[in-house]
């Protein structure tokens, strides 16, 4: 599984727009310097994380009902590949939740 910088940059132009616009530069300015949108691509993630389950468990089904183009090392490579990236998802979750706890923490 190979990472997609574009997500990560699009990410961290978002929190580069809303550090501006906490030191009070307006929206517009703040939008011009990255102008991603973290829900998109929190979204892409999550579907790219689906799609990979379902493509290793349809290549599962389809070693255990004896097709003859699937092979066992391709099932258990896309079995672990579907795991990694499930892993790496629920540790992105957890870092949001603790920063969501941590600014919802804050003294104001």
């Amino acid at each position: 599984m190979s990472i997609e910088t574009r997500n990560i940059d699009q990410m961290l132009a978002e929190l580069r727009s809303a550090a501006a616009i906490v030191q009070g530069k307006p929206a517009s300015q703040a939008d011009a310097a990255g102008g991603a949108d973290f829900s998109q691509a929190l979204k892409t993630a999550i579907d790219q994380v689906s799609q990979a389950q379902q493509q290793a468990q349809q290549m599962s089904e389809d070693f255990s009902a004896g097709k003859n183009n699937v092979n066992l090392q391709d099932v258990m490579i896309n079995l672990q590949k579907a795991s990694q990236s499930f892993q790496q998802m629920v540790q992105v979750r957890n870092r949001l939740v603790s920063a969501y706890h941590d600014i919802m923490n804050m003294q104001v």
